[in-house]
Parts: C-alpha cells; sequence; structure tokens
C-alpha cells in the first residue's frame, strides 16, 4: 500500500522503513502523506507496542527533497502555507504517537531528518551517524521542526546549531542531548533490542500517559496548579485495569499480563 515506506513487523514491534535510497529518503509531498498515514494507523494499532523509525540505503534522511523545497517556494503563499501544515502535522504525529518510538539513526539525519530523529521519544544512532539543521545554508529556517529539536537538545545548543548549520556527529549528539546511546554498526539493531526488552515491560496504557505527562509538565513552574494536576493524574491512573493488574502483578510476584499477551512480549 505504501510506495516510499516499507513497514515490517515483529510481534508487537513495528519497523516503518523510509524506502528512498536514490534520494537519501528525502521528504516530498508523497512521503510526507505516507509517513503521516503510517504514524496515525501504528498509533492507533493495539496489537503494536513499539514503533521504530529507519531509513533504507546510506541516510536515515536527508530532510527536504530540495527540488519539492524549490517548487513549494514558488508556489503562491496560500499552496505554501497548506504544503508546510502538511509537514507540520506529520511530525505532530509522529511525536504524539500513544506508544514509545524509536528512531534508529545510522547515516546522515539532515534537516527534517533531524526533526524525526528529536520527534522520537528515543534515539538510537550509528557511530556512523550526523546531523545538522542546514537550513540556513539554504536561506530557510528549521521551523517546523523547532519544536522537536528544542525539546532534545534545549535552547542554548540550538542557538548554536540553528545558527551554524555545523554538522554533528554521534558524540557530539550524544553529549548535548540529541541521541540517548551510540553503538557500532554491527550493533545498532542489538542496542535497540534491549531497550525493546525494557519497554516491552511497561504498561502500554501508562506508557501513553507518561507522553502526555511529560508534554503537559515541560516547561511549567511548581506550584499548587501543577501539584494538584499530577495528583489528579496519578489518582485517575491508579483506578484503571492495568495499574490493577500491575500493582497485583508486583505484589504476587509474576508477570503482569501485557507482558504474556504475546510470544514476542515474553521478555
Amino acid at each position: 500500500m505504501y510506495e516510499a515506506l516499507e513497514i515490517t513487523r515483529d510481534g508487537s514491534v513495528a519497523t516503518i522503513w523510509m524506502n528512498r535510497p536514490q534520494r537519501h529518503n528525502a521528504f516530498d509531498a508523497a512521503l510526507i502523506a505516507e509517513l503521516t498515514q503510517a504514524f496515525t494507523q501504528l498509533g492507533a494499532d493495539d496489537e503494536i507496542r513499539i514503533v521504530i523509525l529507519a531509513g533504507r540505503g546510506k541516510s536515515f534522511s536527508a530532510g527536504g527533497d530540495l527540488n519539492w523545497m524549490k517548487a513549494a517556494g514558488e508556489a503562491g503563499f496560500e499552496a505554501n502555507l497548506a504544503d508546510a501544515g502538511k509537514l507540520a502535522q506529520m511530525f505532530r504525529i509522529l511525536a504524539e504517537m500513544p506508544k514509545p518510538t524509536i528512531a534508529r539513526v545510522h547515516g546522515a539525519a539532515l534537516g527534517g531528518g533531524m526533526g524525526l530523529a528529536s520527534a522520537c521519544d528515543i534515539c538510537v544512532a550509528s557511530t556512523q551517524a550526523s546531523f545538522i539543521t542546514s537550513e540556513v545554508r539554504l536561506g530557510i529556517i528549521p521551523a517546523v521542526i523547532s519544536p522537536y529539536v528544542l525539546r532534545a537538545i534545549g535552547m542554548r545548543q540550538a542557538s548554536r546549531y540553528f545558527l551554524t548549520a555545523e554538522r554533528i556527529d554521534a558524540a557530539k549528539a550524544l553529549q548535548i542531548g540529541l541521541v540517548h546511546e551510540v553503538a557500532e554498526a554491527e550493533t545498532l539493531d542489538a542496542a535497540i533490542d534491549d531497550l525493546i526488552s525494557a519497554l516491552l515491560k511497561g504498561g502500554p496504557q501508562a506508557q501513553a500517559a507518561a507522553k502526555r505527562l511529560i508534554r503537559n509538565v515541560a516547561g511549567k513552574m511548581m506550584g499548587d496548579a501543577l501539584a494538584q494536576e499530577t495528583a489528579h493524574n496519578i489518582a485517575a491512573l491508579r483506578m484503571n485495569a492495568e495499574a490493577r493488574e500491575g500493582l497485583s502483578a508486583f505484589l504476587d510476584k509474576r508477570a503482569p499480563a501485557w507482558i504474556n499477551r504475546t510470544g514476542s512480549d515474553d521478555v
């Protein structure tokens, strides 16, 4: 059903492979539409617990296809805005997917590719990976990806890399918080498997709630309102069936039901 994507499933883990290797998995309107559809469908699929985003070929993603961006810039403002809106929607759907997401970055993640890596919950990179917000070299800015990159590296680092468009190697990406873990190319998938094993032990509803919690709490100052909001969150969550099962399983010294639901979750 997809022309620019390949989706593979291993039990409750789905991997979305961007499959435009000849274009270094650069965005165009078709790829943006397919990614939006894939993120939406997998986010709503109760059989899927974890989504991995990866790229075929030499690069993870080279960001926006230059011909597509040039054509968008030459269109009228309304058409240009609509095009940008579809890109922004795609990133938001990825960032707010109600299940854990992992970026598997094996090569270059440029511009929007760095945005994809930042929009995922976890980023694991090969030692051969590199990142860059290259937009200023094209006379534009990393506007659509900025909320996700800023979330990953903070304002101070963004103040440097948004302006200089310097290439960030894997070691530097780890240092500034863009990447959670760096592995040699031959052990990249093993590192991701370790994360999958850890993630599958968590309750799926709790993980979705944890993602919402991060978005809701980040940037807020501590005070009575925030304390009340967080108390409400935990009180409501403790009453649902998943929480009751998790607490009972811990006290009974057994695995909770969500681990034994499928063979792939038996970790």
